[in-house]
Order: structure tokens, then C-alpha cells, then sequence
């Protein structure tokens, strides 16, 4: 197991923590009814968790790159 695929793995577990802990949306439902829902800017923590989501996404997708061309 090389050290791409180590971090590919550490980022993709990350990534699905830092997703099941955000708090944006109602339910499943919330997107399929007709109401007019305002978006609000994230501020505090849930910036946070979504700059991190961000950031792990492309440390993630950039492991993966590295990991098939050094192959």
C-alpha cells in the first residue's frame, strides 16, 4: 500500500465524517416540496466543516491522481 493510497483512504473517511456531521437541509422530503426555503450564508463552524469538506475533497481527488500516474 503505498502513501497515496493512504491518504486517499484517510481523506475519503474524513470526508464522509465531515458530511454526516453537517446540519444543512431538513430531510429527504425537503427537496422534492414546492416551498420557497431561504438560504442563508454559513458562518462559524458550519463554514468550517464546509471549507474542510472542500479541502478534503481535493486532497482526496489529488491522491487518487498521483496514485495512478506514479503507478
Amino acid at each position: 500500500m503505498s502513501f497515496y493510497d493512504i491518504v486517499a483512504l484517510v481523506s475519503a473517511l474524513l470526508i464522509i465524517l465531515l458530511v454526516l456531521v453537517q446540519t444543512r437541509g431538513a430531510s429527504l422530503g425537503a427537496g422534492l416540496s414546492s416551498t420557497a426555503e431561504i438560504n442563508i450564508t454559513r458562518r462559524g463552524t458550519e463554514k468550517t466543516i464546509f471549507q474542510l469538506t472542500i479541502i478534503l475533497g481535493i486532497i482526496f481527488t489529488a491522491s487518487l491522481l498521483l496514485g495512478v500516474i506514479t503507478a
